[in-house]
């Protein structure tokens, strides 16, 4: 991408590549793009999708490359000068990949297909994509029902993807070499479990709207099983996943535990898409916790799974983890606990490092209702529990409820209410305060559930309940978060929807529908122009499903029995418990096979199991500082201060070097940059103190850094400086840029240079989120000189860009295309190393 448009855009680290763990420069390879349909910071922190770019990076024979959402500020600019939407590993078109498999992970991120197809110049339909085409592939919860992207998608895998995601790359592979029509693809692909291919299934509508028939074109081909790895233990996992340069939504060693979830919980899609429970051995999971972080640098694990709290081992586990990582102020997260799963020793294991937060999730606020969903949670467990986490330290306990779940009431609702002021309450009783915070989502019913045939309640409804709930909650002093009730709303409609919605997502993109999950981007008057125009109904998807009705999904298998759905539609009505099946008898959900697909639990093990005692590193009494000099060139250059902060957090942390951390409930290591240097500049003069540990040599540290650090980053030069040495931001005085001009701006350069050097001033007023600067930057200009196409100066106060346009009489966003380069830091005293220019 160029530096024109990096330059102008928000957050140049989004689109940039480069990060550690990523492969870039497989020249011939299969093309394989891996395109997530949100914004970087959302994308980077999924792991299905780091586990594929995994897999995919392992063979030689493909090239894997990344695609994520454009923010608006980007595809503004890629409109406005005809740019194509590329890779951020190697910079290619996406129209020019031989794949492009879209991660299906929420129904509002639709728009953000059609926008990432149509910014490639990539025809939206696949019937008009023929040979020459990228093949287009869509996974994930949402391909479950993928009838709503039908008519875009050439094919779709339902279920999980490490070992079909190289099947389908060697069935692309061979097809290119033979050179076939794309009919001989597609018809391979469906060969290939778990594939579904929607132009084999022709789909015809009653009077009333509903289907009448989903119609098997191919007689071999009448439903799609999902796609299952029957054993986690076997399966790659990425212990080298890429690390982003800015800080992303979970920032931090993802480990999947187990998958799968057999507690039964009536609303939840995962807890039957996922099925069965298939649990990671305690020793795999150290190793790869273990390498992660050794390739990482990150200072946080987080245990993964649809229920943490339900691993057999975790305990056990945790314990573990901790001996191995408290020292070295690394944490771990549960974020996903079951009420009642934190034991006394789970919670003593927790506290040794700072609390990472803890959620519990009762979903509705009576008994009656959560038996209704099967959650099986009763109030009184609910608050020993809270008093459980308060006690083991925690200070703040998120609590998530859903309203319009079947049956509900208004009593139900004010339970929410009673429910969490008692939560509250605990915090009270256990001596350290105790905050709470309230999270309320609105029921939308999902495929492959016992509540698939249910009704949504209306987006007025909600409303009301959201309404109602947040003046009860702020008379207890209590804060809520909810989400906007048109989105849940547009999320009903897609995730029971068919293809008829194909034509309202084609007209919502029209009308410049994007990022629809962000409430400050959803535009609700533009979707309901697209619902008026397309003469579709939204109460039609909200409405309750006849039992004998052909659902849109009903060719989607998901192991789960039809039958099964509904006796737990039945005992959700007289609110009976259906219990899971790692705990007795099989339930006959239909899932396991019980040869290959089976639950696979780890056996209990005693507490100290995995305990060891790993000698701490004493630190010494004495720390030192070492001051370093390093450069930042190339894409290095986009970053911005706080990116290469974190930059070097990490690097920090991948070669373990013995650094001093602060105090406090976020210990950090303890190192200061010189300056902040702005976006775009390249440098040969940075620099850096660090404060390590005593015997540390600066040689040592050096080569350590060197080898952790991403291309575009090395440091030059280390040296021991006094601890008491003042601060590199005191001792700084000048600093020697060179700007290299295009040739179109480097005209008459000498006589320019002369008219400003004659100059008795040259007055800036600079302005940023309301501050006022005001200084002269001819009283800052101490050198300059024109060689060529270059400016050269030594200045105090300015960005090299406001110098050079005041020279030229030129704006400053006429430089984007300029390279500019830090070359030299001028300093009252020596800085404890030889100039920066002198190697």
């Amino acid at each position: 991408m160029s530096n024109n448009i990096l330059l102008s855009v928000e957050k140049p680290a989004r689109y940039m590549g480069g990060e550690m763990g990523t492969v870039a420069g497989r020249k011939g390879g299969l093309s394989f793009v891996l395109a997530f349909p949100d914004v970087y910071e959302i994308g980077m922190s999924h792991l299905g999708l780091q586990v594929l770019y995994g897999v995919l990076k392992e063979m030689a024979w493909i090239a894997p490359e990344r695609a994520y959402a454009p923010w608006p500020d980007l595809e503004e600019l890629l409109r406005s000068e005809g740019r194509p939407l590329v890779t951020l590993e190697g910079g290619m078109p996406l129209a020019q990949a031989d794949i492009v498999g879209f991660t299906l992970q929420y129904e509002l991120s639709y728009t953000n297909i059609l926008n990432m197809l149509d910014l490639s110049a990539i025809p939206l339909l696949a019937a008009e994509r023929q040979e020459g085409y990228p093949l287009i592939l869509g996974g994930g919860p949402c391909a479950f029902n993928p009838e709503p992207l039908a008519d875009f998608f050439d094919a779709f895998l339902i279920g999980d993807g490490e070992d079909a995601v190289l099947e389908i790359a060697d069935c692309v592979r061979i097809w290119k070499e033979e050179g076939l029509p794309k009919a001989a693809l597609l018809e391979r692909l469906a060969k290939i479990e778990g594939m579904y291919v929607p132009s084999f299934f022709q789909v015809s509508y009653q009077e009333d709207g509903r289907i009448k028939e989903i119609a098997p074109l191919r007689e071999d081909y009448r439903s799609v099983r999902r796609r299952f790895v029957s054993d986690l233990e076997t399966a790659l996992y990425p212990t080298s996943p890429v690390v982003p340069f800015l800080k992303t939504v979970h920032d931090r060693v993802s480990v999947e535990i187990s998958r799968g979830c057999t507690r039964g919980c009536r609303f939840c899609q995962a807890g039957y898409i996922y099925r069965p429970v298939r649990e990671r051995s305690p020793e795999r999971v150290l190793e790869i916790v273990e390498e992660a972080l050794g390739n990482t640098g990150y200072d946080e694990v987080s245990l993964l799974s649809l229920s943490t709290g339900d691993y057999g081992c975790l305990t056990p586990l945790l314990k573990g983890l901790m001996d191995r990582y408290a020292a070295q102020k690394k944490a771990v997260s549960l974020p996903s606990m079951r009420v009642g799963s934190l034991s006394p020793e789970m919670a003593e294991e927790v506290r040794r490092v700072r609390k990472t937060g803890f959620t519990l999730a009762p979903e509705a606020g009576s008994d009656r209702l959560r038996s209704v969903i099967n959650k099986g949670i009763t109030e009184e467990a609910l608050l020993e529990n809270a008093r459980a986490v308060y006690s083991a330290g925690w200070r703040l306990i998120k609590l998530y409820f859903m309203i319009g779940l079947p049956t509900e009431t208004m009593e139900d609702v004010d339970r929410i209410v009673e429910i969490s002021r008692e939560v509250k309450r605990q915090g009270k009783l256990a001596g350290n305060g105790g905050d709470v915070n309230v999270s309320v989502s609105s029921f939308v019913p999902k495929p492959h559930t016992p509540f698939q045939w249910e009704p949504q309640i209306s987006e007025e409804e909600i409303v009301e309940k959201q309404r109602h709930l947040r003046g009860e909650l702020k008379k207890k002093k209590l804060i809520m978060k909810w989400q906007d009730a048109s989105l849940s709303g547009l999320e009903g409609v897609f995730a029971r929807g068919d293809r008829r919605l194909s034509r309202l997502l084609i007209e919502a993109h029209r009308l410049g529908c994007r990022f629809d999950g962000w409430w400050e981007h959803f535009d609700r008057l533009k979707w309901a122009e697209a619902f008026e125009k397309t003469a579709i109904d939204p109460t039609f998807y909200y409405r309750r499903r006849e039992l004998d009705e052909p659902l849109p999904w009903d060719h989607i298998d998901c192991g789960v029995r039809r039958e099964f759905l509904l006796a737990e539609r039945q005992a959700a009505l007289t609110g009976a418990a259906t219990p899971d099946c790692r705990e007795g008898e099989c339930t006959g959900c239909g899932v396991c096979d019980f040869e290959t697909v089976k639950l696979r639990l780890n056996e209990p093990v005693p507490f100290g199991t995995y305990a060891c005692e790993i000698p701490v590193p004493q630190a010494s009494e004495l720390a030192q500082r070492i001051r370093i000099r390093f450069e930042k060139l190339g894409r290095m250059r986009f970053l911005s201060h706080l990116e290469m902060l974190t930059l070097f957090i990490r690097a920090v942390g991948r070669a373990r070097i013995p650094m001093r951390y602060s105090q406090g409930f976020h210990p950090h290591p303890k190192f200061s940059f010189a300056t902040a240097l702005s976006v775009g500049i390249e440098s040969h003069a940075e620099y850096m103190d660090l404060e390590v540990d005593g015997g540390y040599s600066a040689e040592q540290l050096q080569d350590a850094l060197n080898k952790s650090l991403p291309e575009g980053v090395r440091v030059l030069e280390a040296n021991i400086i006094p601890m008491k040495a003042p601060a590199l931001s005191v001792i700084m005085e000048r600093v020697r840029y060179r700007v290299t001009l295009p040739e179109e701006l480097a005209v008459d350069l000498q006589d320019r240079v002369a008219a400003f050097l004659a100059l008795d001033s040259s007055p800036l007023r600079r302005e940023k989120k309301g501050k006022v600067v005001e200084f002269d930057l001819r009283h800052e200009m101490a050198e300059l000189k024109a060689e060529g196409r270059a400016l050269e100066m030594v200045v105090g106060r300015g960005k090299p860009v406001e110098f050079t346009s005041a020279i030229l009489g030129v704006p400053a966003e006429a430089f984007k295309e300029a390279r500019l380069e830090k070359l030299e830091v001028l300093f009252a005293q020596a800085p404890e190393l030889p100039a920066a220019g002198s190697d």
